[in-house]
């Protein structure tokens, strides 16, 4: 753990120095300039504690008390436009501080004022203060959304922020100093008010969301990787992620089926399917609600179902996303539940969590729900508010929900789909259900037993097994002349970005030594203007693909798993996420 607390402090002092921290920095100088000699102090400390509770705390306050999200950055902003406000008018500047210097009783005995104004400016920073997210601020941010906070995130979240603020507080007497430099040699209220002017323009700057488009536009540049994450190698190592890992608690729900697994059952007569085993079902808690979700699809009118709604019915809560290759192999099998039982209680529910930005369009999902024939309900889980509530970690994932509200079996990840049609029997028998048809026939696709290539990211934080390591930005890449078995290369020149690459000239391709009977893609095409993939399979062509909607796209279907090496010619304008095989 201590360790683990070295790194975010490292990783938080490493962040300070990168442009992640322009939309504030002239905030931070300006105010710092001002006051008395323990006003950066101030301002620092005030910015350390409420990043800190932006991190590991307000999630949980923000559900609490039903603000709307924006809310704490809505108020910082108001306080910076305030303090800009109020040092463009010198008069008013004085009645301000009067009463804020009169807290210095409280606090220490030697001269200096400006410590709590101080306080005030950096905590409305510190809620808006948001640095580029690594491994470890990642980590400790969705956690602590998902879980609320522990001991030892708050340790981590705190650890990091020290060395934010420690390397902030650098930069604001170095400021102060150069201003009081300048101020000797101007009269009157000049630097005052310049530096009012910069706070009120930075507020202003933030209601227009410029600071997060800054940063959008700093993932996407050409900036060398040591300038804009100096500590990505550090927080995406093995110790780092083993110890990250660590933070987030397993799932209740799969805790507690583990330890019932050993306890046997006997199905019901009127449910059983012959020769296969119902699993046991153990009231494992009460299944959460549907928490923080966006657009309903296949419901009446729309409307949001809730579990109290769906009470008396047997619930399948699905967590899936509409690109996931193993989520799409399971679909064939949900959609015959669906057909066969529903008319007899069960209800399916498909929490779409997406994965990539792209999934979170509704036209996008709602496109996916047509084409791939989904009857059942589906809502949207963009903020991953539902999937952090469950404490879910994979695509696909089943929760199995008893009439009364509890959840009584899991699954996770493809395979075991008789059992869990079992299952399904046995609790709507539980519930009342005397009626039960045969056995469905529907199954899902089965993926080759043979496939020997893994899942494969094209992103710098998850690529892996590349013969030229991706690095974030505009690079020119050399390819190989044939890749070896499970290895990945860039060829031509990539603009690499935090979820794909995209080609910045035409000649560019990804290779690929792959051991599977099929190759998935996900591909988007730029404003969903076709655009044509051409794919070669050992140098020579085997199909073309058109690339329009933003989804996973097929490029080699064989009869058997084979090894080849692949090579995707790809046209600027599109860009390509992940592989994935069968």
């Amino acid at each position: 753990m201590l360790l683990l607390m070295l790194f975010a402090l490292i990783a938080g002092a490493g962040t300070a120095i990168t442009p992640c921290v322009l939309p504030v920095l002239p905030a931070l100088l300006s105010a710092s300039a001002l006051g008395g000699r323990r006003r950066p102090l101030g301002i620092v400390l005030g910015l350390a504690v409420t990043f800190t509770v932006a991190i590991v705390a307000l999630a949980q306050l923000v559900k609490g008390v039903g603000l709307a999200s924006g809310a704490a950055r809505t108020v910082a902003i108001l306080v910076l436009i305030g303090f800009g406000v109020v040092l463009l008018v010198p008069d008013v500047a004085a009645r301000v501080q009067a009463p804020l210097s009169r807290l210095a009783r409280f606090g220490p005995k030697t001269r200096g004022t400006g410590f709590w104004s101080g306080l005030g400016v950096g905590g409305a920073l510190g809620f808006v203060c948001a640095p580029c997210a690594g491994p470890i601020l990642a980590a400790v941010t969705s956690v602590s959304a998902s879980s609320g906070p522990t001991a030892r995130v708050i340790a981590v979240a705190i650890a990091y922020a020290i060395g934010l603020a420690g390397v902030l507080l650098l930069w604001s007497l170095g400021g102060r100093a150069l201003a009081d430099r300048v101020r000797r040699s101007l009269h009157g209220h000049v630097v005052e008010r310049t530096l009012g002017a910069v706070l009120l323009a930075t507020g202003i700057a933030m209601v227009f969301n410029l600071d997060v488009r800054f940063e959008e536009t700093l993932a996407k540049s050409s900036l060398p990787a040591f300038l804009v994450d100096p500590t990505r190698a550090l927080e995406n190592s093995n110790g780092v992620q083993n110890r990250l890992a660590s933070l987030r608690p397993a799932s209740g729900f799969a805790k507690r089926q583990k330890e019932a697994a050993g306890v046997p059952v006997a199905a019901t007569s009127g449910a059983a399917i012959p020769g296969v085993q119902t699993p046991s079902l153990p009231d494992l808690g009460m299944a959460p609600q549907f928490t923080d979700t966006q657009q309903w699809f296949n419901t009446s009118g729309r409307r949001p179902l809730t579990l109290a709604g769906l009470r008396g019915h047997v619930v399948l809560v699905d967590f899936w996303t509409y690109t996931c290759i193993n989520c799409i192999r399971t679909l064939p099998f949900l959609k015959g539940l669906y057909a066969t039982y529903h008319p007899y209680g069960l209800e399916i529910v498909g929490v779409e969590s997406p994965e990539f930005t792209f999934e979170r369009e509704a036209s996008n999902v709602a496109q996916a729900v047509r084409s791939d024939g989904i009857r059942y309900p589906v809502v949207q889980d963009n903020n991953l508010g539902t999937w952090d509530a469950y404490q879910n970690e994979y695509w696909p994932a089943e929760y199995l929900v008893d009439g009364r509200g509890n959840v009584r079996h899991t699954q996770f990840g493809e395979g075991d789909y008789k059992q869990s049609e079992a299952a399904i029997r046995e609790l709507l028998y539980e519930g009342g259900v005397r009626d039960l048809p045969p056995p469905m026939s529907s199954s899902a696709v089965i993926p080759s037993s043979g496939v020997g290539t893994p899942e494969t990211y094209l992103d710098p934080q998850h690529a892996q097994g590349f013969a030229q390591p991706l690095s974030a930005g505009v690079h020119t890449y050399p390819g190989v002349s044939r890749p070896q078995l499970n290895q990945a290369a860039l060829k031509g020149t990539w603009s690499v970005g935090s979820q794909s690459v995209t080609p910045v000239s035409s000649g560019a391709s990804i290779q690929l030594g792959f051991q599977a009977a099929k190759v998935y893609l996900v591909m988007t095409s730029t404003d969903n203007v076709p655009r044509q993939v051409t794919v070669l399979l050992d140098g020579r062509p085997y199909s073309t693909v058109t690339v329009r909607g933003q989804q996973l796209y097929t490029l080699v279907s064989l009869p058997s798993d084979q090894q080849h090496a692949l090579t995707v010619q790809v046209p600027p304008g599109v860009s390509a996420y992940d592989f994935t095989f069968g």
